[in-house]
């Protein structure tokens, strides 16, 4: 049996990353086992805690079940098995990285885990990415005022930089957006110093890309190898993500790479693989809501596409048949078992658990009758024509009545997720509207749910997000595709022997 590792997880969000890791660290010929987790969010924390508390049993314990089955709130597991939920408290730290005094309560933490696992850590994380990913940057440039020098987000990676000096780990693996590649502070590009930084770190460390070879001649690789995309690694989402892994140098030493640390799948995972086995649903009003308030809402708005001719004919038809329909599905309930019929074989076991018998957190919002209108459209023109209307492509009395809607920043606006291709990355925009998050199914006509959001990040089915419905989808857009970062977790573990 091989020697255990620890990992120490920062900016741990809802534990996606986490999630990958502690699952391939299951497998006794890669033993890995999360030791400590950091995150600021209390959402996410209780989140995190109650899978802390859930890993450490053989098997999930029955509890658990029989509340989530009977959507029953789950039980006070402090009362009910102290020792456990006693751990998995001491395992997640609640804590802002970079405020003052949190590295050093972290401080001995860190050490305890060098010194009793030997050296055998492995530190992840992803810092947060408001300041270097493009929607920040663009929100950034039309306050007067913005100084990049002066934002402190620029400078976050450096409190993993500081853990990474003081834990000194066998291997390191940091996260973040595709916008870090291009951000600019002090006159330059912001990536070359991160790399700089990780390198020179503690002992000093290799930085090996995950996507593509490694150069030979021990080289650092080009900015562009560190960029991993998540649909070419069965991960049913374009989601294009800078992910940096380090070997400690004296671990790296003779290191033979053949070829990409992840490799690709065979073949990309659509939406519909991944979310089409879950119980249609219908939306909700945002006003009063019963079926037949919304039924004459839908049928209204239907009936006002089907006889515009503004209106592609493909849509008129579908926006007619839907305003005569009458088999429009009416359930909201979670309390029901998804059947997972069509999925690939390999996200199928990822996802499933035999124990559980209810999709949880798979209901809907509600949204105005405009809404209504503005989803059917898109959603009915996606289907048509195989890609999502620009906003310039709605006909005008479906316009939103917004000021700046000319302006082209909202181009995307209603945003349909294509049935037959991966979705758009989930973000955490999500948790605002789901005007960007429309599901393929006009008759549906509705953004994703949260279980559906969970579900095209990987989350498994029995994974629960604490807080109420915003809450959820913020952490859902927040996290690591948990089905990448096993593929991650299992090939840093191989380098390490």
């Amino acid at each position: 049996m091989s020697e255990e590792f620890a990992i120490i997880d920062l900016f741990a969000g809802p534990g996606g990353l986490g999630e990958g890791f502690s699952r391939a660290g299951r497998d006794p010929a890669s033993r890995m086992k999360i030791r400590l987790s950091v995150e600021m969010d209390d959402y996410a924390i209780q989140t995190l805690r109650l899978r802390a508390f859930l890993r450490s049993f053989e098997d999930f314990p029955r509890e658990y079940y029989e509340a989530l089955n009977a959507g029953d709130p789950l039980p006070e597991w402090a009362d009910l098995y102290p020792n456990q939920w006693k751990h998995a408290v001491s395992e997640v730290r609640q804590g802002v990285l970079g405020a003052e005094g949190v590295f050093e309560e972290l401080a001995c933490e860190l050490d305890r885990a060098r010194e009793t696992y030997n050296g055998n850590t492995i530190l992840i994380g992803g810092p947060p990415c408001q300041a270097y990913s493009l929607a920040g940057r663009s929100r950034n440039k039309g306050k007067a005022d913005y100084v990049p020098e002066d934002d402190e987000r620029h400078y976050l990676y450096r409190e993993y930089v500081r853990i990474l000096d003081r834990l000194r780990p066998a291997a390191f693996v940091m996260e973040n957006v595709k916008g870090m590649l291009s951000s600019k502070v002090d006159g330059g590009g912001i990536f070359s110093k991160v790399l700089d930084d990780l390198e020179n770190a503690g002992d000093g460390y290799r930085l090996l890309p995950l996507a593509r070879p490694a150069p030979a001649d021990g080289s650092r690789a080009a900015a562009q190898d560190f960029l991993i995309r998540a649909e070419d690694h069965g991960v049913p989402q374009a989601r294009h993500r800078v992910i940096i892994l380090g070997i400690r140098s004296d671990l790296a030493e003779g290191l033979v790479l053949n070829g990409p640390l992840v490799p690709p799948h065979p073949a990309q995972i659509s939406v519909n693989d991944v979310i089409g086995d879950l119980l249609r649903l219908r939306s909700g009003l945002s006003s009063k809501d019963d079926f037949e308030a919304w039924q004459a809402a839908l049928r209204d708005q239907a009936t006002a596409i089907a006889a515009s001719d503004e209106v592609p004919d493909e849509i008129r038809e579908l926006a007619l048949s839907l305003s005569t329909a009458n088999d429009i599905p009416r359930l909201r309930s979670s309390q029901w078992k998804a059947e997972a019929t069509s999925m690939p074989e390999h996200l199928r076991a990822w996802f499933a658990d035999s124990r559980l018998e209810a999709t949880l957190q798979h209901e809907t919002r509600g949204h105005i009758p405009q809404d209504l209108g503005r989803y059917l459209y898109s959603a009915a023109f996606t289907r048509a024509f195989g890609s999502s209307p620009k906003l310039i492509e709605f006909p005008e009395f479906l316009q939103p009545q917004h000021k700046n809607r000319a302006s082209g920043d909202f181009a995307d606006r209603f945003r349909t997720q294509a049935a037959n291709r991966p979705a758009t990355t989930v973000t955490s925009h999500i948790s605002k509207d789901g005007h960007y998050f429309i599901h393929p199914d006009p008759y549906q006509c509705r953004s994703l749910t949260v279980r559906e959001a969970a579900r095209l990040q990987t989350f498994p089915d029995n994974y629960l997000f604490s807080g109420p419905r915003t809450k959820q989808y913020h952490q859902v857009g927040n996290a690591v595709p948990p089905f990448l970062a096993w593929q991650i977790a299992k090939a840093v573990r191989g380098l390490l022997g």
